[in-house]
């Protein structure tokens, strides 16, 4: 008795004879292509090529883990170029023309830099080798070396709401909320290169895709998204946000890199973007004045300030849902931030409070509420884990 593989394996050669005979007399096209799928193994499935793998960014440093674009952020995993600064919270208080340096280990000012006029956001450099303090009326940026700690001279750049980097490390990009531009500058120097008018107004805050060939930019004065082209330097997307009065702040992109999330101030939620599709994203309601999105270092959950109501929503990421509510006793007004190399404690400026936070992202109980200057904003906790800062007060890949 024949065996069954054997038996198999013989109709299969006899199949491929007789299809070869057929596809060599003029057969059809469809079976000269049945003929090349088989094999002296059997049979090989004929169907649509797979999709070729999506390139990042020339340039960028290569994603760690594609189901987790903050896999470099974990705790303590400093950078070499890092490691040996000395830990601190960087305050910009817009009224007071100054930056309260906080020591995280006891929770008070140790030192009262004197920048420029309304500094908004304290900004990591891509290298991470420098602060950049982003002084909005004074048209000036002020860098910090978080080394020592020191300012240095300041570097004439006009209208510096807030600051990022391109992934490749090549620009800086200014986002120039009055002067309604996103400007592009040698990430290094400063020295414009390209500027890029926009017809939204305020833009605002921004985070790149997974790729980092475009990133979401919020407009929060006329309530609309952006979507810019990273290389070419354009805008290719604009949409206004379906809620009346709309006003978007910071972005965030989830882990897994396919979803933005953009917080809302009015609408009092964040919103869900599916960045690459860039269609109508829907509102999830967390707090009054949502403003802040921060990122756990084990990559789980969200950390939300809701400036509003003195509060801090928590996001899960995996669960897709809201899974926690944060007060803070007596209440506040928890704007900008981040969280510790540790990832133990979530910093927040209390921006109509002249105070900062800090906060125990196990218990969500505060355990400090330190005095600062008037009107602080975004505030960086230095240094974070990460291989290089995308900017603001310190996305970090």
């Amino acid at each position: 008795m024949t065996p069954r593989r054997t038996r198999t394996t013989a109709a299969l050669i006899a199949a491929a004879t007789v299809l070869g005979a057929l596809a060599g007399c003029g057969a059809d096209p469809k079976v000269h292509r049945a003929t090349e799928a088989l094999g002296t193994h059997g049979v090989k499935a004929v169907g649509p090529k797979p999709k070729p793998v999506e390139q990042g960014l020339p340039g960028m440093p290569p994603v760690l883990d594609p189901k987790d674009l903050y896999a470099a952020d974990r705790p303590g995993k400093l950078s070499p170029v890092v490691k040996d600064f000395p830990s601190r919270v960087y305050v910009p208080n817009t009224e007071s023309d100054t930056v309260s340096v906080i020591d995280p280990r006891t929770y008070k000012v140790i030192e009262t830099i004197a920048v420029g006029n309304q500094p908004q956001h304290v900004v990591p450099s891509w290298d991470m080798k420098t602060l950049w303090v982003n002084n909005d009326k004074g048209n000036t940026l002020t860098p910090i070396d978080p080394k020592t700690g020191k300012a240095g001279k300041t570097v004439d750049v006009h209208d510096p709401y807030n600051l990022y980097f391109t992934p490749d490390g090549k620009y800086s990009i200014v986002m120039a909320s009055l002067d309604r531009e996103l400007v592009f500058r040698d990430a290094h120097t400063m020295k414009q290169v390209k500027t890029v008018p926009v017809s939204c107004y305020g833009v605002n805050h921004a985070d790149f895709s997974a790729d980092g060939r475009y990133f979401i930019v919020s407009c929060e004065f006329s309530g609309e998204l952006l979507k810019v082209d990273t290389a070419k330097m354009k805008v290719v997307g604009q949409e206004r946000l379906p809620f009346a009065g709309a006003m978007p702040q910071d972005v965030k992109i989830s882990p897994d890199g396919k979803t933005f999330y953009i917080a809302d101030m009015v609408a009092n939620g964040m919103w869900v973007l599916d960045g690459k599709k860039f269609t109508t994203p829907k509102l999830l309601p967390t707090g009054k004045g949502a403003h802040g999105l921060y990122v756990s270092r084990d990559s789980r959950e969200m950390y939300i300030s809701n400036r509003g109501e003195g509060t801090i929503s928590i996001f899960d990421f995996a669960k897709n849902k809201l899974t926690k509510k944060w007060t803070l006793p007596g209440g506040g007004s928890p704007d900008m931030g981040g969280v510790s190399s540790d990832g133990k404690v979530l910093w927040l400026s209390g921006r109509y409070d002249s105070e900062v936070y800090a906060i125990d992202t196990r218990t969500g109980k505060q355990i400090a509420r330190i005095p600062v200057g008037d009107g602080p904003h975004g505030l960086a906790v230095y240094p974070q884990p990460g291989r290089y800062s995308l900017g603001h007060t310190g996305i970090f890949r």
